[in-house]
């Protein structure tokens, strides 16, 4: 019997002896999704600096994964990408930032409402949907903000007070925090959430500069993240009060990596790793327990179809982790696949990483630099980069952010933090590793099949860039379409093979 199938009959028998038998028996689950927030910004993942007491809290009772990747480092296909179990360029326009999915691909939380849960998004939605009406979707959709709190989180805790008690629930929380511009500056209120972070106290990563104006830029971004937790933390507390923690799954994740340079829009572990803490005392065995295993946000929509007991449409491409709550040490991927397709800017980046770390990436746009979304650009921490390069003074790591032409390929052994160390480039200057060489040969063949099932393809017609890849600017487009940004748009990756029409998935 496979897997999966023991762990839902397993599922089943708790809930029938530790529950009286019916539907609304099936576990409750919300989705945390923060904006803009990159995998080692909190401190159960490493950092001292930014405070996440409440998610510490949550991974600490429950289960905090070590290996999961995002398949766009960008928000709304990343949004859409999660919501559909399907891979960026499978969804069609949405692929590319603000643009809607296709009609009749369905958001997983529709078929859990079908299913009889009450489903609630509050914040940030971000997934258009040509022909779809969203109270097909939501039993509840709020924008999550008042006039003095636009995190997105303002009214999480009243949707789960006023939930209907008779129905299990699926909630998609996502924050606005942290998304420039900073707003929880001004909004601040150090009775709930302490003291702001002091800029000395900051991790500065490798690719930004060490100054004042960085550091700044960093603790007003951990300002958001704090208040994020916070509000997860009421949530949890609220769950409690009504004696139905036990039975709801808590996930908290990312949307892509933090608005820096190097980061956000980046197909290298920066831009596409990110924390993801569970939380759920019915289901996850070994509480405090880490999951070392290879884990896609498309795997996301199965899971939690698979655990409501909804069957999962042909569409998903991804598959159900939900042994890994009982069995932390299963393996469940071999590959994890990503991929960047306009946001802002011209692109088409794709990236492998096996389960052991190593990392393979594809680039059929190598004349431009990565140099991160027009919010990233326009910040201070890309202007003090500015600064140092024109000084002649980049590091290595804060040089890649410029670099131009990019290499075709890159090719990282799992050790190399920065991922700024191109086995390509060797390989070809001859210093030979046989097994690494191997390694890539691997990767090469897996990102080839890859695009191959899923009709993955490289457009003739690029969407444009709209801003200014030196200083942010805007470009001024020359017609109308949707969110003002003119005639830029060109085809899809995948249009010309019907992609959004095809469910393979390709290597796993």
């Amino acid at each position: 019997m496979p897997m999966t199938s023991i762990r839902s009959l397993a599922l089943l028998c708790v809930f029938s002896v530790s529950f009286t038998a019916s539907a609304d028996d099936r576990p409750n689950v919300i989705l945390f999704i923060a904006d803009d927030v990159s995998w080692n910004d909190f401190g159960c993942y490493g950092n001292d600096a930014a405070r996440t007491p409440n998610i510490d809290s949550l991974a600490s009772g429950g289960m905090r994964f070590t290996d999961f990747y995002l398949t766009a480092s960008s928000c709304s296909p990343s949004r859409c990408s999660i919501i559909t179990g399907r891979y960026p360029h499978n969804n069609g326009e949405a692929s590319e930032l603000h643009r809607p999915l296709p009609e009749y691909l369905v958001k997983f939380p529709k078929l859990l409402k079908e299913a009889g849960y009450y489903t609630a998004l509050s914040g940030k939605n971000h997934m258009p949907q040509n022909g779809v009406d969203d109270s097909e979707v939501w039993s509840t959709k709020t924008g999550g903000k008042t006039k003095n709190m636009s995190g997105g989180e303002a009214d999480w805790v009243e949707l789960t007070e006023n939930r209907p008690k008779d129905q299990p629930f699926f909630f998609w929380f996502a924050a606005y925090d942290a998304h420039r511009n900073w707003d929880a500056d001004v909004q601040w209120k150090p009775d709930l959430y302490g003291s702001k972070h002091d800029p000395t106290d900051v991790v500065v990563p490798p690719y930004l500069a060490d100054t004042p104006d960085t550091r700044q830029d960093l603790a007003s971004y951990y300002n958001e993240i704090t208040r994020f937790d916070w509000f997860i933390g009421q949530v949890r507390d609220e769950l409690q009060r009504q004696g139905a923690l036990d039975n709801t799954l808590l996930m908290v994740m990312a949307d892509n990596g933090r608005p820096f340079p190097r980061a956000k829009t980046r197909v290298h572990d920066s831009g596409m790793k990110s924390a993801f803490v569970s939380h759920w005392p019915n289901g996850i065995t070994q509480p405090g327990s880490s999951c070392d295993s290879l884990v896609s946000a498309i795997d996301i929509c199965p899971t939690v179809l698979d655990l409501a007991g909804v069957e999962i449409p042909e569409q998903v491409q991804g598959v159900s982790f939900d042994q890994l709550f009982a069995n932390p040490d299963d393996d469940l991927r071999k590959y994890a696949f990503s991929e960047h397709n306009w946001h802002d800017y011209e692109a088409h980046g794709r990236s492998v990483r096996r389960e052991d770390g190593w990392l393979y990436i594809r680039n059929a746009r190598p004349q431009y630099a990565w140099q991160g979304p027009a919010d990233s650009v326009r910040s201070p921490s890309h202007q003090d980069l500015r600064k140092k390069r024109d000084a002649g003074e980049l590091s290595k790591a804060q040089a890649d952010v410029f670099l131009a032409p990019r290499p075709e390929e890159e090719f990282y052994r799992p050790e190399d933090a920065t991922q700024t160390d191109n086995l390509v480039d060797r390989f070809r200057q001859g210093d030979g590793d046989s097994a690494a060489e191997g390694i890539l040969t691997e990767l090469r063949e897996a990102m080839d099949a890859w695009q191959y099932a899923t009709g993955d393809t490289i457009p003739k017609n690029y969407s444009q860039d709209y801003y200014d890849r030196e200083t942010g600017g805007r470009k001024q487009p020359t017609g109308k379409v949707p969110y003002g940004r003119g005639d830029i748009y060109g085809d899809p990756a995948g249009a010309e093979r019907e992609a959004t029409r095809i469910n393979k998935a390709g290597p796993k």
